[in-house]
């Protein structure tokens, strides 16, 4: 019992000389604490004030001096990565143990460099890959594309990766350093009007005219499908298209697009037999749409509408026809002889 009671009042005077040294730390360290947690605070509150005094500039000033959303978003991301990594220093330089282990680090960088570099190497590899894509820009923000089997609208570019919104409202994120190494199909970039296929058949004994007379006026009564028009070009002064051309759902300002002098006449329509097949004459209906945001739901709007026109018409889409035999009605077939 009295062993008991002296372990006991041992364990509590060194749980009292415990708390008496915390208190005895904090109260020496007190100022330091305080000066630590007002940088943090004030680092996150200047983080935050920069962001939001970037975007209201950006919103204010895309208008009239046209800036590229996608650099000014890496820039914003620098920028406020930069504010986070100043207050961190300014900590860590606060604290004595912490300094002179940076010192120690920085008097070795060499060594440091080289071990920092294999652990982070994904980090860096996103980093770098993030700015050339900010720079060479092969998309930007607000861009449609295909991409890894995705088709979507590139919705935000930062230092170590990209956020792309798929068509059933997704969010895609892909590390820069993979897209980079991704091919990538962009319906917006330069030119955003394309060209859409709509793959209708018909049987062998309907008539191919009156079917694409049919699939040509279906067209014209779309309303999302282009007009016939001209667009000017030379090799001094390529044609443009205007802003009216791309809505990137974002920030809509005036946007001037080259126009490839191939494909400078455009809002034509037109009808193709594509194939002639085992049950059915394979048509391909060729039409224009403004971007590629329209072009699927137009599509299948244009692939009911000339349904219905084809069932009114008597233009017959056939379906496969199979003739089943069966073993045993081949073996009654034969002669008794055989």
């Amino acid at each position: 019992m009295q062993i008991l009671q002296s372990t006991l009042a041992e364990s509590l005077s060194y749980i009292d000389e415990d708390i008496g040294n915390a208190f005895l730390w904090l109260s020496n360290n007190l100022g330091r604490i305080i000066f630590i947690i007002l940088v943090a605070a004030g680092t996150i509150i200047v983080a935050r004030l920069v962001n939001h005094l970037m975007e209201s500039y950006f919103k204010k000033a895309s208008d009239r001096l046209h800036m590229d959303i996608t650099a000014f978003r890496m820039l914003r991301h620098i920028t406020v990565s930069a504010v986070y990594f100043l207050g961190l220093i300014t900590i860590i330089f606060s604290i004595p143990d912490l300094r002179s282990l940076s010192v120690a680090l920085f008097t070795g960088a060499g060594v440091a460099g080289i071990i920092i570099g294999f652990a982070a190497q994904n980090t860096l590899s996103n980093i770098i890959a993030g700015l050339s894509l900010a720079i060479f820009q092969p998309f930007r923000v607000g861009d449609r594309l295909n991409i890894m089997n995705e088709y979507g609208k590139v919705t935000d570019l930062n230092l170590r990766h990209t956020v792309i919104t798929t068509w059933d409202n997704r969010r895609l994120i892909i590390p820069n350093s993979i897209i980079s190494n991704e091919s990538i199909i962009n319906w917006t970039i330069e030119d955003p009007a394309i060209i859409w296929s709509v793959n209708v058949g018909i049987s062998y004994d309907s008539d191919i005219d009156q079917a694409r007379k049919i699939m040509i006026e279906e067209a014209r009564k779309h309303p999302n499908v282009m007009p016939p028009q001209n667009i000017e070009y030379s090799v001094i002064k390529p044609g443009i298209l205007k802003s009216d051309t791309l809505k990137s759902g974002l920030l809509d300002f005036p946007t001037l697009h080259a126009v490839d002098p191939d494909f400078r006449e455009r809002g034509e329509v037109e009808v193709y037999v594509t194939e002639l097949g085992d049950f059915a004459v394979n048509m391909r209906l060729l039409v224009w749409f403004r971007d590629r945001s329209v072009a699927y739901s137009s599509g299948c709007e244009l692939r009911e509408a000339i349904k219905k026109r084809f069932d009114e018409e008597g233009i017959e889409i056939p379906f496969p026809y199979r003739t089943i035999v069966y073993k045993k009605d081949i073996n009654a077939e034969k002669p008794a002889s055989e």
